[in-house]
């Protein structure tokens, strides 16, 4: 299965590999935000599985292990570089040392990410060790729209030297998206989208403006895979811990709602003989053309089991329909 990147024409496989979890631990303005230890190698393993499995894109950023993940990724795909797709992100200041990430000012939605833009860049590039990236993408979700167009400014810039192919923003921000889409070389937005969550408008703007839509969350950090119970608790480096944020976690714990809500379409999704998970992506590429879902990894099997969702594809009209029924959405 390929996927369009929007506008800019870069075919992709239409399921990419999130490298979030590979980076290690590491916090974010000294809160855990990291996935807890990892091993390397297995990464690196993991990294050359999805090749070989056809899956080549791999969305990483400076943020994940404070650059960890970006030079992990790197060594994965030293000679291999022309068969990678790297989608990476900027917007914030980096610790690789302490391995804190903090924004460049406060508040973070005015700091001035387009004065360290090319530094921020150059730093990427070389813990990548590449000396271009395929999607560089704005990673300061809440960021003020009229400033983010001196960031459109230096990205436009910046394919025009030939060091980025293509950009997008990172948010689920309908207003931030437009504006962004007005740049001739934004092809993608990365939003949050899964089975239960997600701005259906979002998806309706790549239409209008050409743009591949990255998704964020497409298994729910874990929830839709069906290894998870209402008292499942998180290591105290693992994100997933106090990540208040995101409506899957209830206090540390998987929404019992949500998990509810996966048993009663469980018959569905895992049609065909798919796993949850593989159907929980089938989902997604049913729900729109434009879609690559980015599931996390740290494993070889992991990796595995979403590659081959692939062989199967997205679900059917009917299928999706009779979800819809079961949760009771209106589209």
């Amino acid at each position: 299965m390929k996927r369009t990147l929007g506008r800019s024409g870069i075919e992709s496989s239409a399921v990419g590999m999130g490298c979030w979890a590979i980076g290690g631990p590491w916090t974010y303005d000294g809160s855990p935000a990291g996935w807890s230890e990892v091993d390397d190698s297995e990464s690196i393993r993991a990294i050359h599985a999805a090749l070989d499995m056809g899956a080549n894109f791999f969305d990483t950023a400076a943020n994940y292990g404070c650059g960890y993940s970006e030079r992990i990724l790197g060594q994965a795909l030293k000679g291999r570089r022309g068969e990678g797709i790297i989608a990476t992100k900027f917007g914030d200041q980096i610790d690789e040392v302490t391995k804190n990430a903090r924004p460049y000012a406060d508040p973070p939605e005015t700091a001035p990410v387009a004065d360290h833009l090319r530094e921020d860049l150059e730093q990427s590039l070389q813990r990548l060790d590449t000396d271009y990236i395929d999607v560089y993408q704005l990673h300061v979700w809440g960021y003020d729209v009229e400033k983010s167009l001196e960031i459109r400014m230096v990205l436009e810039d910046l394919v025009q030297q030939g060091k980025i192919r293509c950009y997008g923003w990172s948010t689920d921000r309908p207003d931030a998206v437009r504006a962004f889409a007005e740049g001739e070389n934004c092809s993608v937005v990365q939003q949050q989208l899964n089975i239960f969550d997600g701005v259906d408008e979002i998806l309706e703007i790549c239409d209008q403006y050409d743009l591949a839509s990255i998704n964020r969350g497409p298994l729910g950090m874990g929830l839709l895979t069906g290894n998870f119970v209402p008292d499942t608790s998180f290591p105290d480096d693992d994100v997933r811990a106090h990540a208040e944020w995101f409506v899957g976690l209830v206090d540390g714990h998987p929404n019992p709602e949500w998990l509810q809500k996966l048993e009663q379409v469980r018959e569905i999704l895992t049609s065909e003989e798919r796993t949850l998970a593989q159907g929980a992506l089938a989902w997604i590429w049913a729900r729109s053309g434009r879609t690559i879902p980015i599931p996390g990894f740290k494993t070889v099997a992991q990796v595995q089991e979403n590659a081959g969702a692939m062989d199967f594809g997205p679900l059917s009209t009917d299928q999706m329909s009779e979800i819809d029924a079961i949760l009771e959405k209106n589209r």
